[in-house]
């Protein structure tokens, strides 16, 4: 289920939790006296903010804002300017907390005026500390509207006036709250930026309130950014200083962020066990987590997760941390299929909303609800929640919108309300107020909502059989996605955002849409150019997307230079083939040398038959007895993969295959399919590589007049990380064997191999090549993609501080990475995601990789006759690996030892 509006589920579900204000009520008050008479208030309006600040301690703020706002008048019949304007920010924040914002907001903006000229005749610091708090709760108002940018630069200026007069306190608090708005916008990198300029403060700081929020704060970020062990240990800390300064709001906040941070390794862990059926999905899909049956840590990180929530609520005062923390609870119960005690928990959430006033956090409230609801509906097929109830809480929820004029939670609930009348079949009315919110959200500039509503309305029109509308609507939707790179990359470790779910569903449907028939009875019908050109570009995007969605950053910047260019100009006996599984069928669009007309095959076949035969065939590969079962199954993927294709590529007397894989197809090296027939691997008919993605390949290819390779590994056993790495003992004859083919190779091993130690290497000698015969995995987890060093593990995101010492435009960049003894992790069925993400973070022109680990002789006969080819400079790299796993080949015969190794990136 998506809830992309709220990006970080419940980091800050209620966004004012987080804020850190610090109230003016600047009049020291003795709490004990009674409070005067009506008379001497009247007379006296100090007494009225007495009476003031004890309301608003106890809760009660409408009595509050009543005594304030009289205070106000009084102070400004009397002249006294800097009261008046104290006691008007008191009155903003007070009236915000009764949800009345635009009251809130003008009360501030004329406390403001009134305080910066006073600042400008005064400049005293007494006056510029207040200016500053009324900035800061400028902010909490601006942030409540919907106004995030304006939000910051209210921050901003407070925070430069503490600097000026030296509040570091004030200074802290400014920051933190940036950081905040800064995530409410899914600028996760800069937040992080912003809260790491104030950890040095922190440091010096006494443990306190304010320091466990900023801990908290960065604990979140991390969290957003995919770095969920540091997340941890921050959060663990916040906690900890909650508790020592007794603050009951921060321990059950911080509880709440522990919690989420079990969700994110949850979910991240169970993406490598499950495989979706895209076809179905719309952005209300409630996606059953299957993976708590086949993996123990899953299920673990779930119920953690589900204790840390119940603590928060328990230990709560305030029933809106109680929501937010039940909110959460029902999320783990729903992951952990706890469907009765689901139901229970949204009882109590609903009932605890009717106490709230109405503003921002209550209305997301609902329409949170409202989609757990709809999960629950489903999975409990019972009457106790009915469609119409949901429905009423979300017509409820729009017209509350309405009422504090949050347009943007009026399209969210708007495009839900949507949904639900989607499930129920109205199309009619689904589709209605689907484009009302596409229309809403678009109008104010609301991307991140838009892409949902966008897709939800193409998946409504394709129902209806209006395909070509309904491909516009996709066209909006992806389009839209493009635009929301930058937030869509950190999204990994929200509790509900899934890329699996949200994102690659999208990408998938429409290419599924451009590449039906008119006529779906009719096979021969062709697809037209264009709707081909689509569906590549869509595949590119999807592939782009997820890598940086792997890496969540948004800076992989595609080549200007498409892949067609290559094989147009530079290679014309190459062509690209694009495979792509849907749900009953493969479809495959081939690139021939200087031909604008693409190929189109369709091969009618289930994806669970392709999907079975391809883990079938993964797993024996990494068998060295199953011969015979990898012939039979690689015959299969033989007839589906390159039959439909051979008199096409005969014609043009193609000798090398580019394949940019999708889905499973990346589990399998391309060269092990077999064409019974003439009793041939593929290999032993084309060169072959792989491309990450149609543009992320250089378009260039360094001269290799004169190999230069800096050979590395590890053969000694290690232990790193509390990881136990076995001996690789032929690493050694290995990078022997590379310096007596190729005498301008250097070596370092064991201990010497260390990343310093490469890096100076690499800054002295133009090397062309870097081979590392050294453990590593591949994972669909970037923080468990990594390669061996002697000190470290060497984590995919740092690979370009390894080699990328010189610009890619240099003529001495490095050109080809090596990497013997890699695997990709067991289990994890998108681990060759991390291959990819290797090949593209190293900045090499091209890796070669091995997909499973064989420590054996035939590895260093392979690497020596690689070599030995490459040096040979009329042949392109792809060939010189061909050859060598030909020679393998002819000697091992099993594809166990031949077969791991692949080419990524540019194969000239």
């Amino acid at each position: 289920m998506n809830k992309r509006l709220f990006q970080k589920v419940f980091i800050a579900i209620f966004t004012t939790l987080m804020i850190i204000v610090n109230p003016l009520f600047p009049i020291n008050i003795n709490t004990s006296n009674t409070i005067a008479k009506a008379q001497d208030i009247a007379n006296n309006p100090q007494n009225l903010l007495d009476k003031a600040q004890l309301l608003y301690q106890s809760g009660k703020f409408l009595d509050a804002a009543i005594a304030l706002q009289t205070a106000a008048t009084i102070f400004q019949q009397q002249g006294d300017k800097l009261k008046e304007a104290t006691t008007l920010t008191n009155l903003s924040l007070t009236l915000n907390k009764l949800g009345q914002t635009d009251k809130a907001e003008s009360t501030i903006i004329k406390s403001l005026n009134i305080l910066t000229q006073l600042n400008s005749n005064l400049q005293n610091t007494s006056t510029q500390k207040i200016l500053a708090e009324s900035q800061e709760i400028q902010g909490q108002i601006q942030l409540d509207l919907g106004k995030t940018e304006q939000a910051i630069d209210s921050w901003k200026k407070s925070a430069n006036i503490y600097i000026s007069i030296k509040d570091e306190s004030g200074f802290t608090r400014s920051l933190i709250n940036q950081s905040i708005a800064q995530q409410n916008l899914g600028l996760y990198h800069q937040s992080r930026a912003t809260l790491e300029q104030i950890s040095p403060l922190l440091q010096k700081q006494q443990d306190s309130r304010v320091k466990a929020i900023a801990l908290r704060s960065l604990g979140d970020v991390l969290q957003l950014v995919g770095d969920l062990d540091k997340s941890q240990e921050i959060l663990q800390q916040s906690l900890d200083i909650s508790k020592k300064v007794k603050s009951p709001t921060e321990i059950s906040s911080t509880l709440i962020s522990l919690g989420n941070n079990q969700m994110a390794l949850g979910r991240r862990g169970s993406l490598q066990y499950s495989q979706a059926d895209y076809s179905n999905f719309t952005p209300l899909t409630c996606v059953i987590d299957q993976s708590i049956k086949q993996s123990s840590t899953t299920s673990k990180n779930y119920s953690l997760a589900n204790q840390l929530y119940t603590e928060a609520a328990a230990k709560s005062s305030s029933e809106i941390i109680k929501i937010q923390a039940e909110l959460n609870h029902l999320q783990a119960l729903q992951k952990l299929q706890k469907w009765s005690e689901s139901e229970n928990i949204s009882r109590q959430i609903k009932s605890r909303l009717k106490k709230i006033p109405i503003n921002q956090n209550t209305i997301f409230a609902q329409i949170n609800l409202a989609q757990n609801s709809i999960c629950l509906k489903k999975a409990l097929n019972s009457n106790l929640i009915t469609w119409r109830e949901i429905a009423d809480d979300l017509a409820t929820a729009i017209q509350e919108s309405r009422k504090i004029k949050s347009q943007r939670y009026e399209a969210y609930a708007l495009g839900v309300l949507g949904g639900i009348y989607l499930e129920i079949k109205d199309i009619l009315n689904a589709k209605k107020l689907t484009e009302e919110a596409v229309i809403l959200a678009e109008k104010i500039k609301a991307i991140d909502i838009a892409y949902l509503w966008q897709w939800q309305l193409g998946y409504i029109l394709n129902l209806q059989g209006n395909k070509k509308h309904a491909i516009n609507s996709y066209i909006e939707a992806v389009n839209t996605l493009k635009s929301l790179r930058n937030d869509l990359v950190a999204l990994n470790s929200d509790v509900q955002f899934s890329f699996r779910d949200n994102v690659e569903p999208v990408y998938r449907q429409f290419i599924d849409l451009l590449l039906q028939p008119e006529n779906k009875n009719n096979q021969n019908y062709q697809i037209s150019q264009n709707n081909l050109f689509l569906a590549r570009e869509a595949l590119e995007l999807l592939q782009l997307t997820e890598l940086e969605n792997f890496f969540k950053v948004s800076c992989l910047l595609p080549q200007p230079k498409q892949i067609d260019e290559i094989v147009d100009k530079t290679d014309p006996t190459a062509a690209v083939i694009y495979p792509i599984i849907l749900k009953d069928r493969l479809e495959i669009i081939l690139k021939l040398p200087n031909q604008s007309q693409f190929r189109h095959y369709t091969i009618y076949e289930t994806a669970d038959k392709i999907e079975n035969t391809l883990d079938k065939l993964q797993q024996y590969l990494r068998e060295p007895d199953r011969i015979n079962n990898v012939k039979t199954l690689s015959t299969q993927l033989y007839q589906w993969l390159i039959s439909p294709l051979e008199a096409d590529l005969a014609n043009q007397s193609i000798k090398t295959l580019v394949f940019v894989l999708d889905g499973a197809l990346r589990n399998i090296p391309m060269g092990v399919i077999y064409d019974q027939k003439n009793n041939q691997y593929l290999i032993q008919k084309y060169a072959i590589a792989l491309a990450p993605g149609l543009q992320l390949i250089e378009s260039t290819t360094l001269k290799r007049k004169n190999l230069e390779i800096l050979a590395v590994g590890i053969s000694k056993e290690r232990e790193i990380d509390g990881r136990k790495f076995a001996e690789l003992k032929n690493v050694a004859t290995e990078l022997e064997q590379i310096k007596t083919t190729i005498t301008s190779s250097k070596g370092m091993i064991n201990q010497n191999f260390t990343i310093k130690n490469i890096q100076n290497q690499i800054k002295e000698i133009p090397y062309t090549v870097v081979h590392i015969a050294s453990h590593g995995e591949f994972s669909s987890n970037a923080n468990k993609t990594f390669i061996l060093t002697w000190e470290e593990l060497l984590k995919v995101r740092d690979f370009d501080r390894l080699l990328r010492l010189r610009s890619q435009s240099e003529s001495r960049a490095v050109e080809l990475l090596v990497l013997s003894a890699c695997q990709t992790a067991s289990g994890d069925k998108r681990a060759t995601l991390g291959l990819a993400g290797v090949a593209v973070k190293a900045g090499t022109r091209s890796t070669v990789a091995t997909l499973w680990s064989v420590d054996d002789e035939s590895t260093t006969e392979f690497m020596s006759q690689f070599y030995q080819e490459l040096a040979n400079m009329k042949l392109s790299k792809s060939e010189a690996l061909r050859r060598a796993q030909i020679a393998i080949l002819d000697k091992y015969k099993t594809p166990f030892y031949w077969a791991p190794y692949v080419l990524v990136g540019n194969w000239l």
